[in-house]
């Protein structure tokens, strides 16, 4: 299947909620309902998407339609533990399930490091096994710090 990646933009918030569903909802036969993406610990992800440092990438349909298939952005934590010297910018990631395995992730990852190769960190709100974490690995980052629900990940640039 043939796609397109393009920048995010602020106008691209609804897109986003969408992309931040599939996500958590990873494809599987239990789906959530669609308002958990509403709970603080999720919508913080989107909400308000478009202030400074928000960066990101979708890939979408080339037809008429331009329907998205994932999305992959940073977004700078509203506050951050002072131990940390600049702030650490937090990953989202979700392709839609039926669109997994073709490349599409690797493409959006690639993208959004190339948008900024002096980044040297990046936090992931996902367990150690995930495969975002082996992705981000191919990429010359390495897993730092395991917390409850998430890894801190750096690189040398």
């Amino acid at each position: 299947m043939d796609y397109l990646i393009r920048p995010l933009t602020a106008a691209d918030e609804s897109l986003l909620w969408e992309m931040l569903y599939h996500g958590i909802h990873g494809g599987g036969s239990d789906a959530p309902s669609r308002d958990i993406v509403q709970k603080p610990e999720f919508a913080r992800y989107v909400a308000g998407w478009g202030r400074e440092g928000d960066t990101g990438f979708v890939a979408h349909d080339p037809g008429q339609d331009h329907k998205p298939l994932g999305a992959a952005w940073f977004r700078f934590p509203e506050s951050q533990p002072a131990s940390h010297d600049k702030p650490i910018p937090e990953l989202a990631f979700a392709v839609k399930s039926e669109h997994r395995r073709r490349g599409i992730g690797a493409a959006l990852l690639t993208y959004l490091v190339k948008s900024d190769p002096d980044c040297s960190a990046v936090l992931i709100r996902v367990a150690r096994d995930n495969p975002t974490v082996r992705l981000y690995e191919r990429f010359g980052f390495k897993v730092v710090e395991e917390r409850d629900d998430s890894v801190l990940m750096r690189r040398d640039v």
